[in-house]
């Protein structure tokens, strides 16, 4: 399955623009001469090594699309107490990389000129945390802000101190030499930005610029001495490398395979932590194709990378297997801004590792996801009957489809397919369980580590205790089938069962939601498969019409329902959110104004043909939800409300093409990430 990424063009358009973007292509491949941490302090035959401060750019934030209003009430008003005590404040790190390339940072953090008990003393509710690199984590309003002390890094090369100071380059800004120091300090050049709100500036000491606006991972220092220093640094480059579908270079790529086996020596919490931050936030597809093509997989995961192996030499492409659908569904329900719990994604290695081991009946797989995503026994049931004929085929996870089973049946097997579920996740958290589970490839032994704590592996074995225990009598009530993404980044059972069905569902139905191709000869309504991505600006205009034209799939529903109160929470923030919201608004509005002055054949809801009718009178007398009414309208009806709906958006969207030009398709991950 091909995973379609697109460059932010408005980026490298911006930066076009700049005078300065001719130096960056011509330094493309230069590193920045002196490594601080190179140089030791009592060598006797130190040669003096000039800082090339023609390299250092300083660019105006405006110019390259960056707003004070993108940044955040919390760490806005940290930045500004900071600033209004005397001490120099900037955003640095990765939140800068993804305001330049127009993505939501997932944190934004903060680094200072004042040391950290100053900063603690600047605010009410802030501790200092962490050994090796102390930070102080402040609370305020309602969030947490990361501080940093540019102190921090001088006293960790406290050594060395003396060697620096006494190659500072004359003529030379200290400001300037502060911020750069801090910068040989940090893991990749896209990392090492730092943005002054107040003077509107951004500050590139590493060519960070140049490598972002050709999406290009690199390390600051050569990537040997990087990875050395902290091999932490190698999954964190795969993480940034997967959600923004960057190029690696060719030393970082040869860094990472020799020495990608250093990471065992991580604590376990602390590769928890990594993969968690690979998983729960929209990347983790293209993030398992990364840990597979550099032989992490089988260190983290080893039963799932002999899965993956197995399946590369059977199908032609990893993309049409099961684990890397399941998340590939998982990844268009989360991202940076409202990720998942670790029990969510570890629920799915765990049900494609029972299915694997233990294949099922299609309907049995249906039905097991169906009651987790409507939280009813009987109403899984009933849908599971009704949609299960769609079912995608999967091997060796699926072992057919028997369409006559009785409740009584489907009950037994759901119950003893979750008790599989449960039996899986020790292999995650129990060597010898891996052991044994490996054996299935014909492995005797595993060298794979088992990092998943005993209290998570305990909270994901709850999950599916409702199924295992009396699943007849199921029964949990939902106020609506929209996520919650509060509860949901929490770690409640019942949310995170909700969307765990969901994903499942989505995989076993094949994916298809109605969506809007913009294609040569205009816009058209499609069957949106999981192998293309549409842009950001016509998934807003799928938004529109869903609030005006009923949906078909009882999936699709919830979907728009998300989408709707995505866009609501974006609006709350009034920031660089609102305006975004705002403008695409304006487009929607000239939009419908230039549609409304030609004759429309576009209903109201209430002209709609019965179906709609159908699904409000049983929604109103028996109390059910759209979702579950959705499998009781029979096929013929379906059919002619699709085509109805064809002729309502295709009217709709004639001036669509004068709006909206599709962006150039980047290749495949599948073929990106090929060995």
């Amino acid at each position: 399955m091909a995973i379609i990424f697109r460059a932010k063009s408005c980026f490298a358009s911006r930066l076009r623009n700049l005078t300065t973007l001719q130096r960056f292509n011509h330094s493309l491949i230069e590193q920045t001469p002196l490594y601080p941490r190179m140089i030791s302090s009592d060598s006797k035959d130190q040669q003096s090594t000039v800082i090339d401060i023609s390299k250092w750019k300083k660019i105006n934030a405006s110019a390259v699309g960056i707003k004070r209003s993108m940044i955040p009430p919390s760490p806005w008003l940290v930045l500004k107490i900071l600033h209004n005590k005397g001490f120099e404040a900037y955003l640095v790190g990765g939140c800068v990389r993804d305001l330049l390339l127009n993505r939501i940072p997932k944190d934004f953090d903060v680094i200072t000129t004042a040391k950290l008990k100053q900063v603690k003393k600047q605010f009410h509710r802030c501790e200092i945390v962490g050994r090796r690199f102390p930070i102080c984590r402040v609370h305020v309003k309602g969030s947490v802000v990361e501080v940093s002390s540019f102190e921090t890094v001088a006293q960790h090369n406290e050594g060395k101190e003396e060697v620096l100071i006494s190659q500072k380059p004359s003529g030379c800004n200290g400001r300037d030499f502060i911020r750069w120091r801090n910068s040989m300090h940090r893991d990749f050049t896209i990392n090492s930005l730092f943005f002054d709100p107040f003077m509107n500036q951004i500050f590139d000491y590493a060519n960070g610029m140049a490598d972002l606006s050709f999406l290009k991972l690199r390390t600051v220092i050569p990537a040997r001495l990087s990875f050395q220093e902290d091999c932490a640094r190698i999954l964190r480059g795969l993480r940034i490398t997967g959600r923004l579908g960057l190029s690696i270079s060719k030393d970082t790529e040869s860094a990472i395979r020799k020495l990608s086996s250093s990471v065992k020596s991580l604590d376990k919490a602390r590769i928890m932590m990594e993969l968690n931050y690979m998983l729960s936030y929209g990347a983790a597809e293209s993030t398992i194709y990364l840990l597979q093509r550099f032989n992490l997989l089988e260190l983290f995961l080893p039963f799932h990378a002999a899965y993956l192996s197995q399946q590369a030499g059977e199908t032609f492409s990893l993309g049409s297997v099961m684990l890397m659908k399941l998340f590939f569904n998982l990844d268009t329900l989360v991202s940076c801004d409202r990720p998942c719990t670790s029990s969510l994604w570890v629920g799915l290695l765990a049900f494609h590792q029972a299915l694997v081991t233990n294949p099922q009946d299609a309907l049995v797989s249906w039905v097991f996801a169906s009651v987790l995503y409507h939280g009813k026994w009987k109403d899984g049931v009933e849908f599971a009957r009704e949609n299960a004929k769609m079912q995608v085929k999967f091997a060796p996870e699926i072992s057919g489809f028997s369409e006559f089973k009785s409740d009584e049946e489907l009950a037994e097997e759901v119950s003893h397919l979750a008790s599989l579920v449960q039996d899986s996740v020790d292999a995650l958290m129990d060597t010898d369980t891996l052991a044994q589970s490996m054996s299935r490839f014909g492995v005797t032994s595993s060298s794979g580590l088992v990092f998943v704590s005993k209290k998570i592996a305990n909270d994901v074995a709850q999950l599916f205790n409702v199924l295992v225990d009396d699943v007849e009598s199921y029964k949990t009530e939902r106020e609506s089938f929209m996520i919650d993404y509060y509860l949901l980044g929490k770690g409640n059972q019942h949310e995170t069962r909700f969307v765990l069905g969901k994903v499942i569902l989505e995989t076993l139905s094949g994916g298809l939601t109605k969506g809007v191709e913009v294609a040569e000869d205009g816009p058209k309504v499609i069957e949106e498969k999981h192998d293309s991505k549409l842009s950001d600006l016509v998934k807003d205009y799928m938004v529109e019409w869903e609030e005006e034209i009923p949906v078909l799939s009882p999936l699709d529903h919830e979907h728009s329902q998300k989408k709707t109160g995505n866009k609501r929470k974006l609006v709350m923030t009034k920031s660089f959110y609102e305006e975004k919201v705002a403008t695409k608004e304006d487009v929607l509005k000239n939009k419908s104004e230039a549609v409304a002055k030609k004759p429309q054949k576009i209903l109201k809801i209430t002209q709609l043909p019965e179906l709609e009718k159908k699904k409000h009178h049983l929604s109103e007398n028996s109390g059910t939800s759209n979702l579950s009414i959705e499998g009781k309208v029979n096929h013929e009806e379906k059919k002619d409300c699709r085509l109805l709906l064809q002729e309502v958006v295709k009217d709709k969207t004639e001036n669509l093409k004068q709006m909206i030009k599709e962006k150039t398709d980047r290749p495949s991950l599948y073929n990106l990430f090929r060995r």
